[in-house]
């Protein structure tokens, strides 16, 4: 893939804290850094549970933010753990590129859930999906995996702390709006951001494509009848 560079806000306070637990935890030197990428999934798996009851049940939203952390330590001790016992294979690289998007994917359902409006979910989905094409695409055509300022991490972070807000709301909240009313504002507000950051996005990537990519590909595609 070439160069992995980061713009991210909190990578750099986040980051080093997480990848010091790996001196501590008793990880095997012979555990795949593949099974952390799957460790990483099912803790998603269970923050998108969390997500799904957090404007009914308190402790949901902490189980959310939960297990956004454990994903988020998981995705920072992989390449980690490859590194350090000779395990890098583009396979487990490919597999957390392909899980990443998938996480994000069941966190937006599952607040979708939580309100009632799968239709939000959806734009929300199809957002997520077209950004994570446009960076992998754009990686591809000049060689350098980039990472925005608000990126994966903030990313995390901001569905995290929304997961302790609900918990609060759901604990204290008396009055209308009620929970699943200021889920549905938040989420809005999300799409329209994430939205508005796809099309920056977009614009910034058919630049470098076009000023740093390589030459444009005049080939014919090679239509192979054989089976």
């Amino acid at each position: 893939m070439g160069k992995r560079i980061s713009h991210s806000l909190l990578d750099p306070w986040l980051g080093p804290p997480l990848k010091s637990l790996y001196a501590v935890l008793p990880i095997p030197r012979r555990f795949p850094p593949e099974g952390i990428v799957l460790t990483g999934h099912v803790f998603a798996i269970l923050a998108a549970v969390g997500f799904a009851y957090s404007t009914s049940l308190w402790w949901a939203g902490i189980l959310a933010a939960a297990g956004i952390l454990g994903n988020h330590t998981a995705d920072c001790l992989d390449g980690t753990h490859a590194r350090s016992t000779g395990q890098c294979r583009n396979g487990g690289e490919l597999l957390d590129h392909f899980t990443d998007p998938l996480s994000f994917s069941y966190w937006l359902v599952g607040i979708s859930v939580s309100c009632a409006r799968l239709d939000l979910g959806l734009v929300a989905v199809i957002c997520l999906y077209a950004t994570a094409v446009l960076t992998n695409i754009k990686a591809k055509m000049i060689g350098e995996f980039t990472l925005a300022r608000f990126g994966p991490t903030e990313f995390k972070t901001l569905l995290a702390v929304y997961g302790i807000f609900m918990t609060g709301l759901v604990l204290f909240s008396t009055e209308n709006p009620g929970p699943e009313a200021w889920t549905v504002g938040c989420f809005q507000l999300l799409i329209v951001v994430g939205i508005l950051q796809l099309l920056i996005n977009l614009w910034v990537a058919v630049r470098d494509v076009n000023q740093h990519g390589a030459p444009p590909d005049t080939s014919e595609w090679i239509v192979n009848r054989e089976r």
